[in-house]
């Protein structure tokens, strides 16, 4: 599967899970909650990257 195929709600769900497991490890690991924050920041702006292409 392509990069360019996948649809934007795939990269917003995935941030959410992200969002969401960060506050799970958030008081055991503090290193991997800063690594799923980010990860789910940048899978949010790639969704909505996505999205703005989708559009034009």
């Amino acid at each position: 599967m392509s990069f360019n195929n996948i649809p934007p709600i795939y990269f917003y769900f995935g941030s959410i899970l992200s969002f969401v497991l960060s506050n799970i490890f958030r008081e055991q690991n503090l290193t991997l909650y800063y690594v799923l924050l980010v990860i789910g920041v940048i899978l949010f702006l790639l969704g909505l990257l996505r999205r703005i292409q989708t559009k034009k």
